[in-house]
């Protein structure tokens, strides 16, 4: 049963302004109020950006690899919490669908709850009341944190099922990877029904005015940032472009999800220079966003990670201060420096150092040489260079920095729960949802 919302208390306000005000002043982050509009008028669109697997920790890492304060560091807000209905540490699945339907539910599990009684989206409510919707990923389209918007399967990983449910849910704009779980049949049948389909950077860049597009630029995911100069890919940044150019002819409004998949990824790769990339990555999307919402003003976006990933820490191996600027030398990921090593790995100092700009000592050298997963152990010494610290391959189970900007972008202040932001953007939208 979906919590219903009550005027949030006194003792609650005050336990928020302190959450978020000692968090900035630890932090070098501002609260939203000296940032962001303030008004309790209607709005008629929300932007929901995810940065999957993302955190403080990410968010400061990000600040000392960027050399100053992020887009998104001056519109934050407060925290939420992001445990799921049967684990202390949530996966995708679950986060996405309480962050999507304001339920809980089991980890693995999308838009069903505990009791296998099917959930509304925030995404369902907007288009039951006239707004036009999308989703952007640079994952495959289906994969759990947009399909939680728009789909109700036991297993996240029945993409196949998940594929037509984005159709017959009529989500007006479908931007990411994941073509081979749409059949041709499928496709077939959306062109019929309006869809325009294209299926690279240059064609999505250079659409004529369309009611609806599906965009989908890879079989599998897109690619990390780190490598997307090589493809034929576009952007997290261009597609979102895309899709607000798209939604935003609707003059009810429009709501939108856009999620930089990989950073997730690169947490459980324990990829420190990847995690730095696709961070940026998502920065250009946010400003986008925030531009269009400036010029707009009845636009309110919201940004928030759905869980941590990888256990990052600033700083670590008993060593003091940071080192990311090494980081800026990487041009690839562990995953594809490990694919470049002979079967003897006899090259491993050869492949590291054109990709990193590190001489690896021997001992580093026999680490990688040895190891069972050497993409890993390549990223672990990557990291401690850096000086950036990992726990492990996993979720963990902290509380996520929130960030908004726009009309009434003050209702997700403080601590709240995961299971609120739908909510609370219904009642910013004024639009039923249950």
């Amino acid at each position: 049963m979906k919590k219903t919302l009550k005027k949030k208390s006194m003792i609650l306000a005050i336990t928020g302004s302190l959450i978020v005000g000692s968090f900035a002043a630890n932090s070098g982050f501002q609260p939203v109020e000296a940032k962001s509009p303030q008004s309790n008028e209607k709005i008629e669109n929300v932007i929901y950006m995810i940065p999957d697997g993302y955190s403080t920790a990410y968010a400061t890492n990000y600040r000392l690899y960027k050399g100053e304060e992020s887009v998104m560091d001056e519109h934050l807000v407060g925290m939420h919490r992001t445990y799921s209905a049967d684990s202390e540490v949530t996966d995708s699945a679950a986060a996405g669908t309480a962050m999507a339907t304001g339920v809980k539910t089991n980890n693995g599990v999308i838009g069903i709850d505990p009791e296998g009684n099917k959930l509304t989206s925030i995404l369902q409510a907007a288009e039951m009341s006239g707004k036009s919707t999308g989703l952007v990923a640079t994952s495959t389209i289906t994969h759990a944190t947009p399909a939680a918007f728009a789909s109700e399967v036991e297993s996240r990983s029945n993409e196949a099922d998940i594929a037509p449910q984005l159709l017959e849910n009529d989500v007006d704009v479908l931007l990411g990877g994941g073509k081979k779980h749409f059949t041709e049949k499928l496709l077939s049948e959306a062109e019929k029904v309006g869809y325009e389909i294209v299926s690279d950077a240059q064609s999505l860049n250079n659409l004529n005015k369309v009611d609806k597009l599906i965009g989908l630029f890879a079989e599998d995911s897109l690619a990390p940032e780190l490598d997307r100069e090589t493809t034929k890919e576009p952007s997290l940044q261009e597609m979102t472009a895309a899709a607000i150019e798209v939604l935003s002819e609707n003059k009810d409004g429009f709501f939108l999800m856009v999620e930089g998949s990989q950073i997730d990824w690169a947490g459980h790769a324990n990829d420190a220079a990847w995690a730095m990339k696709d961070t940026e990555a998502f920065e250009e999307a946010v400003k986008e966003a925030l531009d269009f919402a400036k010029k707009d003003k009845k636009t309110l976006v919201v940004i928030a990670g759905d869980h941590e990933t990888g256990g990052m820490s600033v700083g670590g191996y008993n060593q003091s201060g940071a080192n990311l600027d090494i980081l800026k030398n990487v041009t690839a990921t562990g995953n594809f420096m490990a694919a470049q090593l002979n079967e003897e790995r006899k090259n491993i100092q050869e492949v590291v150092l054109q990709h990193t700009g590190i001489t690896l000592s021997e001992t580093e050298i026999n680490q990688i040489k040895h190891a069972d997963n050497p993409a890993i152990q390549i990223n672990t010494i990557i990291s401690k260079h850096a000086l950036v610290g990992w726990t492990h391959t996993g979720h963990t189970g902290e509380d996520i920095p929130v960030y908004a900007y726009g009309p009434q972008s003050n209702k997700f202040a403080g601590l709240i729960e995961n299971t609120e932001f739908p909510q609370l953007m219904a009642e910013a939208m004024k639009i039923p949802f249950k």
